[in-house]
């Protein structure tokens, strides 16, 4: 009986120790897929990618929606390439993802790879400024050459042509159009987007763009850009903060009939899902060498102003668009300094192996939005005023000569954005014809 009673109770604390097991795993394994906010796995080059710490400071709506790149979403375009002489335009962002139903999993294919590997007839592909791997400098042309990797032929579109040429695209029946970008007028991107739109009208092929989120979409700032100051850095009359998807982006190009002669490319685009113009998006792999992580981004857009001037921006060193500095600020005022280097991304920074005096934002809590108050306070604290503005590259970057004129002479934001007001009310009217995502 004793014996019986021994064997029930073990019995019994066997039970009731598996019962517990079942369920502290089983509220383990819910709570961490349905945690958002946990570690997530980046499975790529460090050159290219944010760090794990990056990624944890900086938890975002990519993963508390999912969103889903166009470029996962292959089987609406699959069916396009099939049995097709195809064209890529791409670079170190065009990838994609492996396993979107575990969006804290941010391994990856490119997409030049897996298409080849999906029996896709890829003839050559395109690469913007910084190249196809993404290593140029800003400003650098880059060559023709070869993908070791693949070996598919790469053709530069920021060397000897910015716009594919007939006998690059004499065997082609389609492009497709694969780039991250930031949203900012002055980021290259959308200028090349712009002539591979115009190439392909051209030749009459049509363009499949496949979408990707606009970190900085969730708003739209700053002067509008003068036809008479268009560029490479901006081609289009629009803020400098536009707040568009490159899809829509390619729909303002034809609506407005901005290429050259009113000619429309032909285009398809394949939609994100599960993307709102307000997402937090977190870049998985560097946009471009010298913007390392989301705060980067963020203050893009504000720091970028600064390429146009003499000031450095961070170039040469490892918080390149979260700092800024001079050796002719007044160090009285602006008591942080560092020294660029020649580094990954920079080979000649400005200010090379000087002493810079300004400002570091690595650590500051940032919104999204666009600020004048690190160009206008540099301005103000700099020893000799002269020095400051690069006025030509200024101009070009901002796009218009009266940004400059109004900080010389001593305008506040608030008094230099009011003068924005009645072009950027005309552009959100126009842009809203275009707009694919709320």
């Amino acid at each position: 009986m004793l014996l019986k009673d021994v064997k029930n109770t073990v019995l019994f604390s066997i039970i009731i120790g598996i019962c517990f097991l079942t369920f502290s795993c089983g509220n383990r394994i819910k709570s961490e897929a349905g945690d958002s906010k946990g570690k997530m796995s980046v499975n790529t080059d460090t050159s290219t990618a944010f760090t794990q710490a990056q990624h944890d400071t900086f938890n975002t709506t990519m993963q508390e929606e999912n969103i889903i790149v166009a470029a996962n979403r292959t089987e609406l375009y699959l069916p396009l390439l099939k049995e097709k002489r195809v064209a890529v335009v791409a670079n170190q962002t065009s990838v994609i993802f492996k396993n979107i139903e575990t969006p804290h999993d941010l391994s990856y294919t490119h997409i030049v790879d897996s298409l080849l590997h999906l029996n896709i007839n890829i003839k050559n592909v395109f690469a913007p400024e910084h190249g196809f791997r993404g290593t140029a400098d800003a400003g650098e042309l880059v060559k023709d050459g070869m993908d070791t990797k693949t070996g598919l032929p790469v053709y530069s579109l920021h060397g000897k042509h910015k716009k594919p040429t007939a006998s690059h695209l004499k065997d082609v029946d389609i492009l497709v159009f694969d780039i991250q970008d930031v949203g900012v007028r002055f980021y290259t991107y959308i200028s090349t987007l712009h002539y591979i739109m115009e190439a392909c009208a051209e030749q009459n092929i049509p363009l499949l763009i496949l979408d990707r989120p606009n970190p900085n979409g969730n708003y739209i700032d700053g002067p509008v850009l003068e036809k008479k100051h268009s560029s490479f850095l901006g081609m289009h009359p629009i803020p400098l903060i536009h707040g568009m998807t490159i899809g829509e982006y390619a729909k303002m190009i034809n609506g407005e009939a901005w290429l050259t002669n009113g000619k429309t490319c032909d285009i398809t685009i394949i939609e994100m899902k599960n993307y709102k113009h307000d997402s937090t998006y977190s870049l998985p792999i560097r946009p471009s060498p010298n913007l390392p992580n989301d705060q980067s981004i963020v203050l893009y857009p504000s720091l970028g102003l600064f390429e146009g001037t003499n000031i450095n921006a961070g170039r040469g060193t490892e918080f390149q668009f979260q700092r800024f500095g001079a050796p002719f600020l007044d160090k009285n005022h602006f008591k942080y300094s560092y020294t660029p280097v020649a580094n990954f991304g920079s080979k000649y920074p400005k200010h090379q192996n000087e002493t810079c005096y300004g400002v570091d934002l690595s650590e500051i809590k940032v919104e999204r939005s666009f600020t004048l108050k690190y160009v206008i306070d540099a301005f103000n604290h700099a020893l000799d005023k002269s020095k400051v503005f690069n006025t030509s590259n200024f101009t070009t970057h901002a796009g218009t000569e009266k940004l400059q004129q109004q900080i010389e002479s001593g305008l506040t934001e608030d008094e230099i954005k009011a003068t924005w007001k009645d072009d950027i009310d005309a552009y959100k009217k126009m842009r809203r014809n275009y707009l694919i995502y709320n």
